[in-house]
C-alpha cells in the first residue's frame, strides 16, 4: 500500500528565505525608528512653535543619524546578493567549480548555499549526460570508421585490382586513361582510410597515446605544410583509456583548428608531468583567437575536459598565436 504524503496543515508556519529577509529588514527598521522615538519622548529635548534653529539642527542631525545607522544595517545585510548576482551573470556549466563563498546572515547564507547545491546538480547533471552523448558520438564513430575500412576500403581495394588487371589487358590508346582512372581511386581508397582514421583513430587502440599524437602531427606536416614540434614525456603515468581518449581529441581538435583557421607557420604540441598533473599544449604563432563567441570545436573540448575532471585554458600565445592548455588531474589517470 502506497502512502500518501501528508499535508502541510499550516502552509503559512514555514518561512521562506524571502520572507525571513522581510522580517529582518522590516525589524531592523522598526528598531531604528522605535529607538529615534523613544529618544525623542525620553531626552528632554522639545519642538517650540515657532521651531528655533537649534532645534532643527537637533532634528536634523538625529534624522541622518537614523538614516545613516539604517543604511549601514541594511548594506550589511544585502551585500552578499551583489556577489550572488554577478554569479548568476557569468555561471558557465562549460567552467565548472566557481562557487560563492558562503557568507551574510542566516537566511541570506540560506539563499547562497542553495544557489551553490543547484549548481552541483546542473553540472552533475550536465557531466553525467555529456558523458552519454560522447559515449554514443564515439560508438557512432567506431561503426562508421569500421564500415569505411572494412566495406568501402575493400570495395575500393577491389577495383584497383580489378583495374590493375583490365590495364594489363587494355590496347595501347587506352592504357593511359584507365591508369588515370586507376589513381583516381587510389587516390579514393587514401582518402577514405584518412576518414575511418579521424573517426576511431586505431594507432591509439593498438600502439598507445604518443604514436596516436605523433601520427595527428605527421598528417599536420604532410597536409599544410606547418613546421611541427612534438614532445611527449617518457615518463608519463598510466592513463585510462577515456582520459587517453580525451587528450587525442582535444589534440586532434587544436591541430585541425590550427590547419583551418590559425595561418600559423609552426606549432608545438608536449605532452607533460606536472604536480601530480597531465598537462597538454598546443602553442601554435598564427593569427590567434578574436575574443568571439566559442565554435561547436573548442565547446566539444570542454565537454571532454568536464568527463575526466580536466581543466581547459584557451588564451593568447606569448608570440600571437593560440595556446591550448588541458590539465588533467592523476586520480582521473590513473
Amino acid at each position: 500500500m502506497i502512502q500518501q504524503p501528508v499535508p502541510d496543515r499550516h502552509p503559512g508556519s514555514r518561512r521562506t528565505p524571502i520572507s525571513a529577509l522581510f522580517w529582518r529588514l522590516f525589524l531592523v527598521n522598526a528598531l531604528v525608528f522605535v529607538t529615534a522615538t523613544a529618544v525623542l519622548v525620553l531626552s528632554p529635548v522639545t519642538v517650540s512653535s515657532p521651531i528655533s534653529t537649534t532645534e532643527v539642527v537637533v532634528l536634523v542631525g538625529g534624522l541622518t543619524l537614523m538614516l545613516a545607522v539604517n543604511a549601514l544595517l541594511l548594506r550589511a545585510s544585502l551585500s552578499p546578493l551583489d556577489g550572488l548576482t554577478a554569479l548568476m551573470e557569468r555561471v558557465d556549466l562549460l567552467r565548472p567549480g566557481e562557487r560563492l563563498a558562503v557568507a551574510g546572515y542566516r537566511d541570506l547564507a540560506h539563499l547562497i548555499r542553495t544557489f551553490n547545491q543547484m549548481l552541483d546538480r546542473l553540472e552533475a547533471e550536465r557531466g553525467a549526460s555529456t558523458a552519454q552523448a560522447l559515449a554514443a558520438q564515439e560508438g557512432e564513430r567506431r561503426r562508421i570508421a569500421r564500415e569505411l575500412h572494412d566495406e568501402i576500403g575493400q570495395s575500393l581495394t577491389a577495383v584497383l585490382l580489378s583495374l590493375k588487371q583490365t590495364v594489363d589487358r587494355a590496347p595501347r590508346g587506352l592504357k593511359h586513361e584507365l591508369r588515370d582512372v586507376q589513381e583516381m581511386v587510389r587516390s579514393s581508397l587514401e582518402e577514405v582510410r584518412n576518414v575511418a582514421r579521424r573517426l576511431r583513430p586505431g594507432v591509439l587502440d593498438d600502439l598507445g597515446l604518443a604514436s596516436a599524437l605523433s601520427a595527428l602531427l605527421s598528417d599536420l606536416r604532410a597536409s599544410s605544410g606547418v613546421s611541427v614540434v612534438g614532445r611527449v614525456d617518457p615518463g608519463l603515468p598510466p592513463l585510462t583509456s577515456e582520459a587517453e581518449l580525451v587528450l587525442y581529441r582535444v589534440a586532434q581538435e587544436s591541430l585541425t583548428n590550427v590547419a583551418r583557421h590559425a595561418d600559423a607557420s609552426e606549432v608545438s604540441l608536449s605532452l607533460t608531468t606536472e604536480q601530480h598533473r597531465v598537462v597538454l599544449r598546443v602553442v601554435d604563432d598564427g593569427r590567434g583567437i578574436d575574443g568571439g563567441m566559442e565554435g561547436a570545436g573548442i565547446r566539444g573540448m570542454r565537454e571532454r575536459a568536464i568527463l575526466v575532471g580536466a581543466d581547459l585554458a584557451i588564451s593568447q600565445g606569448h608570440r600571437g598565436g593560440t595556446d591550448v592548455r588541458l590539465t588533467v588531474p592523476m586520480t582521473a589517470g590513473s
